[in-house]
């Protein structure tokens, strides 16, 4: 099939593609852990298969930026969905012979992290390729819609379909939504970006040097460097936040109030991304990023303050719509700031640097909760009167704590991070290099090769 669709029409059918497979990832995504669970009753099983799920994607991101960047955002998008959609199908297969097995599923979800680290890049560095600087804040906010949706969605009908279909029917599923993303590749006309000629060797070391080179431009540009001090912070304390939102809720609620403040949770989110969509997006994107973040950080200390779920539902609610702000705006500004030619190793780099922290988070707060936070406070109540002040009475209030630290350092980080003259500047001190910008008079949906080398690619990478 020869592509017809370019420009910000091949980005809709492209997002109604990606649309399509988010949702039926995050329908088998749901569905396994909860096999894995029912098969063998282990949490540390099912913790696991949470970390493949994860640390796959941290190691093989220097490796996928330099692909997309090498091969295009096209090529790259293809190869993550049709191998996705063969991983699943053994998947399948697999669970055809035998129904009990377990470890097919620890390599299926290893090998769809990879992908993804191929799939995220590629997606993000096709944005400005085919969508008019002026409407990146629109484009980000159509992505986040289906991240959110497919999310929400997710545990909604995913229990539902395991009653219905089974596992074995869910996992088609996912098979059919990869290849109705094939197809929507297949219709998109993506334009390539011309890498310096120096920069085309192969081999392993030459990615790896590949992702050096990135690690060096964003560096050079103190604002992106700071910017990616200050999205690692913010992981940082998000990670804390994932991991005690639901003890803090189940110590004085049931897993049905638990369900509803994540729902809402989610159309927190899908309310931000409309608003991203039919907005466009701040105009200072840096100011935004910030700002929202010490809406995010109120939202967390307020949530925490009383173990009522009206309180905490709101405070999610208000929590996600604001992040999907936050992420619209970062995704804009990187695509906006970055250099066509380098934008999928920057975006891994980006997106590997937001892991790190976020997988630490992961490890560390159940154990402070526990060793900590937990004992320092009252496992059944609160011991002192003036600390249920704040944080009210009753059990888990530990974690309450524990959320409210993590909302004032990220106020503390947010505040710190304007005060750094070269992010607070970012915007007016690097100017914008979308394709449109670095090719005078080009089309931003058919633009011609841009990226000409610039001094610091020409010295020796080590």
């Amino acid at each position: 099939m020869a592509p017809t669709a370019s420009g910000f029409r091949a980005f809709t059918v492209l997002w109604c593609g990606q649309f399509v497979s988010l949702t039926g990832s995050a329908l088998s995504g749901f569905a396994l852990g909860v096999y894995v669970y029912q098969v063998t009753g282990s949490a540390t099983t099912l913790g696991l298969i949470y970390a493949l799920s994860a640390l796959p994607f941290v190691l093989a991101s220097p490796f996928t930026g330099s692909l997309v960047d090498r091969f295009g955002a096209k090529r790259a998008m293809v190869a993550a969905n049709a191998g996705s959609l063969i991983v699943m199908s053994v998947l399948a297969a697999a669970l055809f012979i035998d129904a009990s097995a377990v470890w097919p599923v620890g390599l299926v979800v290893a090998s769809l992290s990879v992908l993804a680290a191929l799939q995220m890049p590629a997606f993000e560095a096709s944005v400005p390729l085919l969508v008019p600087k002026g409407q990146l804040g629109r484009a980000n906010g159509m992505r986040l819609i289906a991240v959110a949706s497919s999310q929400v969605l997710a545990p909604v009908a995913g229990g539902f379909l395991l009653l219905a279909i089974g596992i074995d029917g869910i996992i088609l599923m996912d098979c059919v939504s990869f290849g109705a993303a094939l197809l929507t590749l297949m219709w998109v006309r993506i334009p390539r970006v011309r890498r310096p000629a120096e920069a085309a060797a192969a081999g392993v070391a030459a990615l790896l040097r590949d992702f050096w080179v990135a690690w060096r431009y964003v560096a050079a540009r103190r604002g992106l460097l700071a910017l990616l001090v200050f999205l690692a912070a913010l992981e940082f304390c998000a990670g804390f936040v994932d991991v005690s939102i639901t003890p803090l809720v189940l110590a004085f609620a049931t897993p049905g109030a638990l369900g509803t403040v994540l729902t809402i949770g989610g159309a927190g989110m899908i309310a931000g991304s409309l608003a991203m969509t039919a907005w466009g997006g701040p105009r200072r994107r840096v100011r935004a990023i910030l700002g929202c973040s010490l809406v995010l950080a109120v939202a967390i200390v307020a949530g925490a303050t009383r173990p009522d779920v009206v309180l905490v539902a709101v405070a999610a609610f208000v929590f996600f719509a604001v992040l999907a702000v936050v992420i619209g705006s970062n995704q804009s500004l990187w695509q906006s700031k970055v250099e066509p030619h380098l934008l999928g190793r920057v975006i891994a780099l980006r997106n590997m640097v937001a892991s790190v922290p976020r997988l630490l988070a992961f490890g560390l707060a159940g154990l402070a909760a526990d060793q900590v936070f937990q004992p320092f406070v009252g496992r059944d109540q609160v011991r002192s009167p003036l600390l249920a002040a704040f944080i009210g009475d009753g059990p888990g209030r530990g974690f309450a704590l524990l959320m409210m630290v993590m909302g004032l350092l990220l106020a503390l980080c947010a505040v710190l991070a304007y005060l750094s003259p070269r992010l607070r500047h970012l915007e007016d001190e690097l100017p914008d290099v979308t394709p449109e910008d670095v090719t005078p008079g080009g089309d931003a949906a058919d633009p011609p090769e841009v990226g000409q080398p610039e001094p610091w690619q020409s010295e020796t990478v080590p």
